[in-house]
């Protein structure tokens, strides 16, 4: 199924000449493009109030500030530059994973702790808008998902706040069993989608290894760690979608590469929890039906279908559980399009927001991440040569996994169904995206998350972001 590289260290043919120069014009021209749609966002939404967003093209408004979690993130990111690749290199695996997690959930938790306990984590999902705000009204389930299609639209008698009613109930039926259980209110809720969230590093590092190579998911580690995005993790139901999104992907390739003395049983599950995951990702967020690129990307790098039986099987049982109880994706997804140009999304003009999407993405991604990905663009060609011929090594299956996300990304964004606070909602895709840094040269590394480092701290001390 794969054909390695032979010797530590050695690029394919397509990557000879893809200098540093590069690597640095990449981020410098995200850095205008950040610019270019700070100073136009801020032009149009003083003008004329369209973009629906004070700090555009970041839901957020300027507030410089410091606060509890303030030592915290600067030391982690500190620690991270400084030991992280070195770290990476040396853990045993699964300590590496176990460290990975770990280290992902201090660093989420110390951004969002910059805004204090409270500002932070316990008051993010209790908002006008959010899911909390709806759990009295889960008192009969059954009855709830019959008619939750019937509170979509603004103008329906107790239509359902906005991110309650733009996703397929299974998000806020999620807070509805942890309230049931006794893990009810933000505090809680907060917690869930930081603790899950930060387990989508994990998912992301099994999937590059068993997908590519150990060596660049171990180069890919400390990224994943000191990601950007972090700042949007902590705390928002996004993060919670990402992290089910992930496993969805990492279960499908550990299921896809099975080896020959591998115990079946194992790659069955996986191929079936596969499919599960991915089947609630789909009654999490409409739009993240588009993990379905990665999952195919997954059987197209490995070169097999065997786990297609068992994905489709598992993918069937949360939908079906769904429609028994009386929920029609189909019409929500419908109320749901038009519920969107009842509000923000019918004023928002798609001109600006198409390209300041990506200009939101660079600062969630990081620079580092656009970096990486530049020398995905270049090792393109080469690498669907290489898929075609079979002949693939694990820097071409990382370069078209990466690129595979972005065109995810792309799609969403061409769609004009996600104009603004993409910086939140495009976690799942962005997730996939931060890899691409291990094709940068190692000596290079501790550079590269310095920068990802500065903007995640930036951001969060400039900024009051919402989430």
């Amino acid at each position: 199924m794969k054909t390695e590289e032979r010797t530590t260290g050695q690029h394919p043919p397509q990557q000879r000449g893809t200098g540093r120069r590069g690597d640095l014009i990449a981020p410098a021209a995200g850095v205008l493009l950040v610019t270019a749609a700070v100073l136009i966002g801020r032009a149009i939404q003083d003008a004329h109030g369209t973009l629906v967003a004070h700090w555009p093209p970041l839901l957020a408004s300027w507030y410089p500030h410091t606060g509890p979690g303030t030592p915290a993130a600067v030391a982690v990111a500190a620690a991270v530059v400084a030991y992280g690749p070195g770290l990476a290199d040396r853990l045993p695996w699964r300590g590496l994973l176990a460290t990975a997690w770990a280290a992902s959930l201090v660093w989420i938790v110390s951004l969002a702790m910059i805004d204090g306990w409270g500002r932070g984590i316990a008051d993010r999902l209790t908002t006008k808008h959010e899911y909390l705000q709806v759990i009295h009204r889960f008192g009969d389930i059954g009855a709830a998902l019959r008619g939750f299609t019937g509170h979509i639209l603004i103008g329906r008698p107790d239509n359902w706040p906005a991110h309650v009613a733009g996703h397929p109930p299974g998000a806020t039926l999620t807070f509805v069993l942890l309230d049931r259980i006794g893990l009810g209110g933000g505090g809680w809720a907060g917690v869930w989608c930081i603790v899950l969230g930060g387990s989508a590093v994990v998912a992301a590092l099994i999937a590059v290894r068993a997908l590519a190579d150990e060596r660049l998911a171990r180069g890919a580690a400390p990224f994943l760690v000191l990601a950007p995005m972090a700042v949007w993790t902590g705390a928002s139901a996004d993060a919670y979608f990402a992290a089910v999104a992930a496993w969805s992907v990492a279960l499908l390739a550990v299921a896809a590469t099975r080896r020959p003395h591998s115990p079946r049983p194992a790659a069955a599950a996986a191929a079936l929890g596969s499919g599960l995951l991915y089947g609630l990702t789909c009654y999490l967020s409409y739009g993240l039906t588009l993990i379905a690129l990665l999952l195919l990307t997954v059987l197209l790098l490995t070169r097999t279908a065997r786990p297609v039986p068992l994905f489709l099987l598992g993918a069937l049982v949360v939908p079906v559980a769904f429609t028994l109880a009386g929920f029609n994706w189909w019409e929500g997804y419908r109320l749901l399009v038009e519920r969107y140009y009842q509000g923000a999304g019918g004023i928002r003009p798609y001109s600006y927001w198409v390209w300041a999407n990506l200009a939101a993405t660079t600062v969630s991604a990081g620079l580092a991440t656009v970096a990486g990905l530049r020398r995905a663009a270049a090792g393109a060609p080469g690498s669907v040569r290489a898929l075609r011929t079979g002949t693939t090594c694990a820097r071409h299956r990382l370069i078209l996994l990466t690129l595979a996300a972005l065109l995810a990304l792309l799609v969403a964004d061409l769609s004009g169904m996600s104009k603004a606070e993409t910086e939140r909602i495009w976690q799942p895709f962005v997730l996939w995206l931060l890899p691409a840094a291990a094709l940068l040269p190692p000596g290079t590394r501790r550079g590269w998350l310095i920068a990802q480092a500065v903007v995640a701290l930036l951001v969060n001390h400039l900024l009051w972001t919402g989430w």
